[in-house]
This record gives C-alpha cells, sequence and structure tokens, in this order.
C-alpha cells in the first residue's frame, strides 16, 4: 500500500515535518506501507536553481514562481492519482492558509481514495469542503493511528501478508 501524507508545508511553522515523520513510523514500521511524504522531498522535479530559489521569487519574479510551483503542483497530484492508495492529511490553520492540501483531499475524493483527515483545529473551524471530502474524520493522532492499524494492520485480515 502506498499512501501520501497531506498538510500544509509553506505556512507550516516546521515546514510540515513533524507530524509526517511521526505518522511515518507506524505507517512504515506497523503496517509495511510506502510513505510518500512531500515536505520531505523538496526536490522533486525542480532544477537545484528553482528548488534554491522558488521561494523568494514569490515576490521577486511572480511569473517564475507560478511556473516553479505549477511543477510541485503537476509532481504532488500525478502521485495521489497514480500511485497512492490513500491519503492522510491533517487539516489544521495552517493548511487553511494554501491551497495544497484541500485540492489534494479533493482530488483524491473524487478518484474514490480513502482519505484518513486528521484536525488540528476545532471541526467548527475547518473546511466543510474539506471535512466532506474525508472518509473519516480524527481529532487525535492516537485515534487516526489506532484507525488505521485496525484498518491495515495484522488484524484487518491477510490483506496487508497479500502485500508483501
Amino acid at each position: 500500500m502506498k499512501v501520501y501524507l497531506s498538510g500544509a508545508i509553506e505556512h507550516a511553522s516546521d515546514g510540515g515535518r513533524g507530524w509526517r515523520e511521526a505518522l511515518s513510523e507506524v505507517l512504515r514500521d506497523e503496517l509495511g506501507h510506502e510513505v510518500y511524504d512531500p515536505a520531505a522531498d523538496e526536490k522533486k522535479n525542480l532544477t537545484d536553481e528553482e528548488l534554491t530559489n522558488f521561494r523568494r521569487w514569490k515576490l521577486e519574479d511572480p511569473a517564475r514562481f507560478r511556473e516553479v510551483v505549477r511543477k510541485i503542483i503537476g509532481w504532488d497530484l500525478d502521485f495521489v492519482e497514480r500511485e497512492a492508495d490513500y491519503l492522510v492529511a491533517l487539516w489544521d490553520r495552517a493548511a487553511a492558509q494554501g491551497g495544497g492540501t484541500a485540492a489534494e483531499v479533493t482530488l483524491a475524493h473524487r478518484l474514490g481514495k480513502p482519505v484518513y483527515l486528521l484536525l488540528g483545529m476545532p471541526a467548527a473551524e475547518a473546511s466543510g469542503w474539506v471535512l466532506s471530502a474525508a472518509t473519516e474524520v480524527f481529532d487525535s493522532r492516537e485515534a487516526l493511528e489506532a484507525r488505521l492499524r485496525e484498518t491495515f494492520g495484522d488484524s484487518a485480515g491477510d490483506e496487508k501478508t497479500a502485500l508483501r
């Protein structure tokens, strides 16, 4: 199984790495899933120059910035569409400031792929669109992890064994 970890990168205080690293341990080590972490894969299909400069181009060279970010958008959405079996997303205030998480959640939903949504904010403040595109919504990482173990762990049947 392949999982895509969706959530804020641009507006996240840690670049979106902390929650992904913690959850990846469970997904890889316990469930044997292949994890794609877009926050860890900064290079994607960018040139070295693009990787080094695109953030400052947001204000200095908006046309070039858009060109580079469109490459990132294409890369990430291609993975959700062609590679991921399911998506885990963190929806918090940082995600709400950007567009990528909502786009990835929506695409996965549209393709019929399960979306496990972890809320980092009160549900009353979360996007109704994103909440509705999610297959299941969780208020804590512990509840999310328990559900993933229940769904994909050894007790879920022979699916994990058959995939090895």
